[in-house]
């Protein structure tokens, strides 16, 4: 990935980034289990670092949209429930596993593309980019703290999901 601090360009590789580890979970000549613990805390890191530290500056921008900031965080919480629902299945790879990995996908995949959409373009039109820097600073920081904890945990997940 390219050394960048832009906000935009960083959640855009982090998007991509789920894409390739929905493809590895897919794989049956893959680590299955392994590329779902990596995806299960890059999902939740991200989202809580957008949350936390991209959204609320994004909510002052006149030509941003507030209902998308907060249909985006609606998502989330769908796509921690589709997380929670595939880590909590027993045998990876079994029929049950690949239907929930399917939701999950779908769940995640149409979030990504809406926020690219509306949330991501509207960034990128509207704010200078040495805003989207500093922004892009405090998201980085924000998800590598969060990563160290191990976010996409079942136990975790299901406290987010509770909340």
């Amino acid at each position: 990935m390219a050394e960048t601090r832009d906000v935009v360009e960083l959640i855009l590789q982090d998007h991509r980034r789920m894409e390739d580890l929905f493809h590895r979970m897919r794989s049956v000549e893959a680590d299955r289990a392994a590329a779902l613990r990596e995806f299960a805390d890059l999902l939740v890191a991200h989202a809580l670092a957008e949350e936390t530290k991209v959204y609320p500056a994004l909510k002052r921008y006149e030509n941003i949209d507030d209902d998308e900031l907060d249909h985006g965080e609606e998502e989330h919480e769908e796509g921690n429930q589709a997380l929670l629902d595939l880590l909590e299945v027993d045998e990876v790879g079994s029929a049950e596993w690949d239907e929930k990995l399917e939701e999950l996908v779908k769940a995640i995949t149409h979030h990504t593309d809406e926020e690219e959409r509306t949330i991501l373009n509207g960034a990128r039109e509207n704010v200078a980019m040495d805003r989207r820097e500093e922004l892009g600073g405090a998201f980085l920081e924000e998800r590598e703290r969060r990563l160290k904890e191990s976010p996409g945990a079942a136990d975790n997940v299901r406290r987010l999901v509770s909340s």
